[in-house]
């Protein structure tokens, strides 16, 4: 994995992504183990965050919310327009999440699979269309 090191006056803090749905965005990556505050989907201002292990944050904000300062937003074309990658606990986790997750309101992209790379792995898109990866390390095989 690379590891960088900020030596200036910005340092990377958060990651963020824009939904149509804020309750039903914080229900779905709950579900995926994100651990958003109580009341987090309950917000009055279309967004919520959450510091994760590390330090990083992960904030969500509705497509009202962006226009609102920003009148000129459009959802950016293409898909999916951000991808979030988890990494499972094993192989059958990443089994259990994907069905999990499209029974929340996710939609399939690729069905999990044993990848060359010595994972298995999975992708599908969640309610909004942002891209969701699921993978985990496949036992060696020695």
């Amino acid at each position: 994995m690379l590891r960088v090191t900020f030596r200036g006056m910005a340092k990377l803090n958060a990651v963020g992504f824009v939904v149509t749905d804020l309750e039903r965005a914080v229900k779905f990556y709950r579900l995926l183990g994100v651990p958003f505050p109580e009341g987090a989907e309950k917000s009055e201002h279309g967004h919520a965050d959450v510091v994760l292990d590390g330090g990083m944050r992960l904030m969500i904000d509705t497509e009202d919310e962006m226009r609102k300062f920003d009148p000129s937003w459009k959802r950016a074309g293409g898909s999916p327009a951000a991808a979030l990658a988890f990494d499972c606990e094993s192989p059958n986790a990443v089994d259990e999440l994907y069905a999990k997750a499209l029974s929340a309101g996710g939609r399939t992209h690729k069905e999990p699979w044993d990848a060359f790379w010595g994972q298995r792995y999975a992708q599908l898109r969640d309610p909004d269309g942002n891209g969701v990866d699921l993978y985990a390390n496949l036992p060696s095989q020695s």
